[in-house]
């Protein structure tokens, strides 16, 4: 089974706005997104878990939506959340005081299956929260190693506050530029190697509570996304075939020797139309992460296109 994500950011943000979204109503627009996808037909994501990670004002309306089309049709598509907060209600404990933040029971009980934790948009915030303290980490690389592992372990918390509640996790993990550093590739391997152990490490930290359940469990509960940050955005090169099975590869032989399953890894540089043949004929990748699929014109998410996406993957592989 190969696994689709789909982060769909603020892409619920109408175009008069400054967003993407070019229906007036952001509930039309996702329920038109989920019929699109079931409508495409089983054929079309056999061998697919297609999973949305949603901005919370279209979590009900996607899940709402789902339940109306036959369970059969609809089996391969889930539906997930930007995020969980690092901590959570519990019964003896913390009853709601959660303002503005969204705790991993509140993402179950509004229909979740899955959630995004570590992705680099949050990496970068968390980041800067702490930079705004202390602004060395800016420009000092020892510094900033120790505030990314700072960052790690509040990802980590994330993460088993989604887990205990029985949510899945794509853990989102990756270099920047600076961390890659100059040279050739030879040279910036061990680099890129030391900084996503260190995340991996830190990131998945505390897992006992899940080995117990057996390796199969892990591999299912846990996905590993990774984002060559250095190589995302417009005008960005994207890494090449060899690049990548290597670090998803560095990925699996560290989850493997420290966690003790072998995670599924999939590629969260933007898989697309013109890279998704690449992405899946990478041996150690077992998917991949969309955002937008149109990125000239009007550049946006359409759901054919995402079909047509996946088809390229599939076809790929």
């Amino acid at each position: 089974m190969k696994q689709i994500f789909v982060n769909l950011k603020r892409f619920d943000v109408h175009r008069d706005l400054g967003g993407v979204c070019s229906d007036s109503s952001s509930r039309h627009w996702i329920e038109n997104i989920i019929d699109v996808c079931v409508g495409s037909g089983k054929d079309k994501l056999e061998g697919i878990e297609l999973v949305f990670m949603l901005p919370e004002s279209l979590i009900i309306s996607a899940v709402e939506r789902l339940a109306r089309h036959r369970s059969s049709d609809a089996s391969a598509i889930k539906i997930g959340c930007q995020g969980v907060f690092r901590e959570d209600i519990a019964k003896g404990g913390n009853f709601g005081a959660f303002t503005c933040n969204r705790p991993a029971s509140a993402a179950k009980s509004l229909g979740c299956d899955w959630t995004i934790v570590g992705h680099s948009e949050e990496r970068k915030d968390k980041l800067q929260i702490i930079a705004s303290y202390d602004p060395r980490v800016l420009d000092d690389a020892v510094i900033q190693a120790g505030a990314s592992g700072a960052v790690s372990n509040l990802i980590n918390k994330e993460l088993i506050c989604a887990l205990k509640r029985e949510l899945n996790v794509l853990l989102c993990v990756g270099e920047t530029a600076s961390e890659r550093g100059e040279g050739v590739f030879e040279e910036q391997k061990p680099r890129v190697q030391a900084v996503l152990e260190q995340q991996l490490e830190i990131g998945l930290a505390g897992l006992d509570f899940l080995a117990s359940e057996g390796r199969d469990v892990m591999k299912r509960r846990v996905v590993i996304g990774y984002e060559p940050i250095w190589a995302i955005g417009p005008g960005k090169l994207p890494p090449g075939a060899g690049y990548i099975d290597f670090v998803s590869s560095a990925i699996k032989e560290v989850v493997a020797r420290r966690f003790h399953f072998d995670p599924t890894v999939v590629y969260g540089g933007g898989l697309k139309e013109e890279n998704a043949a690449m992405i899946a004929s990478v041996p150690s990748i077992g998917g991949g992460l969309v955002a937008l699929t149109r990125f000239v014109g009007e550049i946006g998410f359409y759901p054919e296109e995402l079909m047509k996406v996946i088809e390229k993957y599939k076809q790929g592989g």
